[in-house]
Parts: C-alpha cells; structure tokens; sequence
C-alpha cells in the first residue's frame, strides 16, 4: 500500500498478490475478494483526503470487465474526484487506471451524484409502468409450463461481525458486507443454473445504516427474474444486536441487485430457466427487475464510448439522468482535449480546430465585456439565438424537462438550394459549483416521439455542441463555442475552413454584439 504520487492529497494505491484463498475453484479471483480490496482502498482515499474516519455511504453501480487469476498481481487506485457537503465521490479501476486530468473528473463528479440521486425516482417510475401493462401474478405463473417457482431460490445466511472485520471504530467494513452479499446471491443464482454463477455486474449499493462489532447480520437473497442468459439476484440485509436478535426487531442495513452469467465448461453462456413470482411481494420484485435491466441497458448504451453509437438517442423516462450526463460529460471532455490548432484571429474572436479519425472539431474563443452570469443567461435560452446566428431559422421549446434541461425543435434555412433542416436537441445547463468552475451549457441531439421527422425537412443532428464560459472578472468573460462537425453543418464551416469565407467570424462577432447589447436592450429581453 502506498500513496499516489502527484499532488492530489486523495489518491491510493494498493498492490495485492492474488493467491488460492482469494480465488474460485476455477481459479479466477472472487468477485467478493474484489469487492473488499476496492471498498478498502477507496475508504483510505476518503481518510487521506478528510482527515477523519470514513465509512462507505454508497456504490455506484460495478461492471466486472475481467478476470484475474491466482499468481497475479492486481493495482486497485483510487482517487477523491469530489468533496461535496457531508459525502465525497471516489473513483476506482482494478489493474488498470485511465487517469483523465484531475479537473475532468473533478467537473463530471457531480453529473454522476445527479444520477445517483435521480435512481430511485427513475426506478419507481418504470416499476409503476411495468404495474400498469397487463402483468398479473396468475397469468405471469402460467406463461409456460417450465418455468420455476423463485421461491426455490431463496437463500438465507447469518454471520457473526467479529473484530477483523470491522475498523478501530467497530464499525463493520463495508466491503465485507458486500463479499457476503456476494456470496449469498452467487448460491441463490445456482440454483437455476446448476453451474457456478459468474458476477458480471451490481447495481448501486446502498448503505442505510451502521453495522458494528458483535451484530448478527442475516442475509437473504432470492432471484428476482431471469433474461435468458442473466438473472438478477436480490440481497437485503438486516442487522441485530443481543438485545434485538432475542425480540426479533431488525435492522435494515443494505440491499443491493446482482446480475450473474453461467458458463458450461467449453465457455458458452447458459440459458437461464424462466421463473415465476408467487406472492405478491415476488411479482413486485418481478417487476422492479424488469425496470432495473431497462435502466442497465439504457446507461450502458449511452455512456459507451463506441464509435458507432449513434448520437441520437430516445429521450424517455428511463434515461433521462444518463443523457444529460451523456451531454455534459462529452463537451467537458471535448474541452480538455490537446491538439487544438488555430486556423484564425481577428481581433477578440480566435478559432481552433481538431482532427480526430473522421470528426472535425471547432472551438471559438469570444472575449466578451459582460459579466459570466449575464451571458450564460443570454445563451442558454435558444430562442433567443435567432438574434445573432442567421443558421437559425425557428427554434422553439418542445419539452421543458427543468431547470437545467430543455428539449428545442431547430429549423435551419437550406444551403445552396438544399431542403431546409432541421434539430431536436437537448440542453443542458449547469452553474459552477465554486469559484473558478466555468458556466457550461452543452447540446446535443435526441429522439423525440413527439417530433418525428417531417417532409419539409432534412432530420439532422448534433453530435456535440455548445459553450463554457470562464468569468474575467466582474464585467467580461471568456465565451468558448465548440461543435463536433456533423454533415449537417459542415456546408457552414467547410467554406470558411479554407479562408473563402467569413462564416464564423460573423456569426461570433454577431454573437458578441447580441452580447454586450445596451442595458435597455437587455432589460427587455429579461422582463
């Protein structure tokens, strides 16, 4: 164990040997052996940072990408991306950590702790939908007639907290609890593959309340449904002391939903068994699982990093946290990126550019005599870009999400007799979180049921747009434009790319015009 070097003062790293009692009986580290060195490292991070005792409050969600075997070495770092008021975030990578510049991570902590915090109501939402379609305990138990009952899959277990497992404080590691969750839905998920499970992901572990020294924990597990070759296992565990086992009286300590795979020996994955819930409390659980894979997939798919995922995703109930994470995440980065290139200066208007594999990016830095807020204002609100952009024909709301998110139905005049265009976009907003921190408002396109193409248009979208805005002081401030060039609005730039057009410069110099309009002018536009 050792501290990272650099001068973050919240970063671990710990070294650990992987030998047989860490391992499977194939040999392969134990996902609850992991679980344990991660939430200790991460836990050590925490203290380096605050200076004081730390506990596990939650963990986002885990997806086991590899696997490591008896003889290895693994390196688990973990680093304080963000301090909030009472919790901080910090991020881990087993065997190998792709660093991004501290301050990336710093600015995306806090879309992921949006996330965290939309999860439930995103969750009960789909579960009520799920309700509303025509699901019903009778005839879900009689869609087929080899499906299982999940009653035969309920696993119950009890351990003892002993001191090795718990700090100085007592207080039990929260990474041992979560090895014995494992534990105990690896032996529920058996049960209907007659295989040894393999842990492939976990949803966010939740941490309710303490656990200490001397406490009975009692953990139960029970599949909760099954996707053809995954099936999620549910595990809750309560806490008791002395006092509490002999009355019986619980507490609840954590829950979590594990999804596991099956292999046959040649390495193919297994089929699941259909099952069937028998109560009421198992058809709920039912469905909750039908709604937590719909937001599994929705997350996977949106925060990939592939190259053929298309930007224009349906903007639903079930994914809305992950693509305005999605949005905002992709513009910090774009920003962060080296290789830009200026192609142009004129006066308090420079232009950059950047080629990466078939995307070209472009970035337009505006020095403004405004203060931030005031611009940040001004642009956020797309109606108002009609203003100074000519490329804007009609810009109107579709859907006010909320404060922070809108959804805009864009129309663009046509090129050189082309069919006009247009956009349905996304954008999202966010205020700096301490001083230093830029505005940003960043966009891009999406799928919108209730704007379906027209035939007066040409559908096109944006793969990634929009502005940061770093304040200069109180009354100027630097305006950065970027915008990932799509064939959409490539006939824009494209002239001007090659010095035969003025494009950008106009629009800029139109921008910062509308900008830095007379205080009259201003005022009638806020009110």
């Amino acid at each position: 164990m050792e501290p990272a070097e650099g001068p973050s003062s919240g970063q671990v790293h710990m070294c650990q040997t992987i030998f047989p009692a860490h391992a499977t009986h194939r040999g392969e580290l134990s996902a609850g052996q992991l679980l344990k060195w991660i939430d200790t490292t991460a836990c050590l991070a925490a203290e380096k940072h605050a200076g004081v005792s730390c506990v596990t409050a939650s963990v986002d969600d885990i997806q086991f990408e590899e696997t490591a075997r008896v003889g290895q070495i693994i390196i688990i770092k973990a680093k304080v991306n963000r301090a909030f008021t009472t919790s901080m975030e910090v991020y881990l990578k087993p065997v190998k950590l792709l660093s991004p510049q501290d301050h990336l991570e710093h600015s995306l902590a806090i879309e992921r702790r949006r996330i965290r915090l939309d999860h439930e109501h995103v969750f009960e939402t789909l579960t009520q939908e799920s309700n509303m379609e025509d699901y019903h305990c009778d005839n879900v138990s009689n869609t087929e007639e080899d499906t299982i009952s999940t009653d035969l899959t309920h696993v119950q277990s009890i351990e003892l907290v002993l001191p090795p497992h718990a700090n100085h404080h007592g207080n039990t590691f929260g990474g041992q609890i979560m090895a014995w969750m494992e534990t105990v839905a690896t032996i529920s998920a058996s049960r209907l593959c007659h295989s040894y499970p393999i842990l492939k992901s976990v949803d966010m572990f939740k941490f309710r309340g303490p656990s200490t020294v001397g406490d009975r924990l009692v953990f139960k597990a029970i599949v909760n449904n099954t996707f053809q070759k995954s099936v999620e296992v549910g595990v809750r565990v309560e806490a008791y002391n002395c006092e509490e086992w002999t009355i019986g009286q619980a507490r609840h300590i954590n829950s979590a939903f594990l999804i596991f795979n099956a292999v046959n020996d040649k390495g193919e994955l297994l089929i699941f068994p259909r099952v069937k819930p028998t109560t009421k409390d198992g058809l709920r659980r039912y469905h909750g699982a039908i709604a937590r894979r719909r937001i599994r997939l929705t997350r996977k798919y949106i925060l990939s990093n592939k190259e053929d995922t298309p930007s224009s995703d349906l903007w639903d109930r079930s994914n809305q946290a992950y693509l305005s994470y999605s949005n905002v995440a992709t513009l910090t980065v774009l920003a962060t990126k080296c290789g830009w290139e200026i192609t142009s200066t004129l006066d308090n208007i420079k232009i950059f550019t950047q080629e990466e594999s078939d995307i070209l990016s472009v970035k337009v830095e505006m020095q403004v005599r405004i203060p931030s807020n005031l611009a940040f204002f001004l642009l956020s609100d797309f109606r108002l870009r009609r203003q100074w952009d000519k490329h804007y024909l009609t810009c109107e709301v579709v859907e006010n999400v909320n404060e922070d998110e809108k959804i805009y139905h864009i129309t663009s005049p046509s090129v050189k007799g082309d069919k006009p265009k247009d956009f349905v976009v996304l954008v999202s907003r966010r205020q700096p979180c301490k001083t230093g921190d830029p505005y940003i408002i960043a966009v891009r396109s999406v799928t919108l049921t209730s704007v379906p193409p027209s035939p007066n248009y040409r559908r096109n979208e944006i793969l990634c747009a929009g502005f940061l805005i770093h304040s200069d002081g109180n009354h100027s401030c630097m305006v950065s434009y970027f915008n990932q060039v799509t064939s959409g609005v490539l006939p824009y730039l494209a002239a001007n790319l090659i010095g035969s057009s003025k494009s950008i410069e106009d629009t800029a110099s139109a921008c910062i015009r509308f900008l830095e309009m007379d205080s009259t002018k201003i005022y009638s536009i806020l009110f």
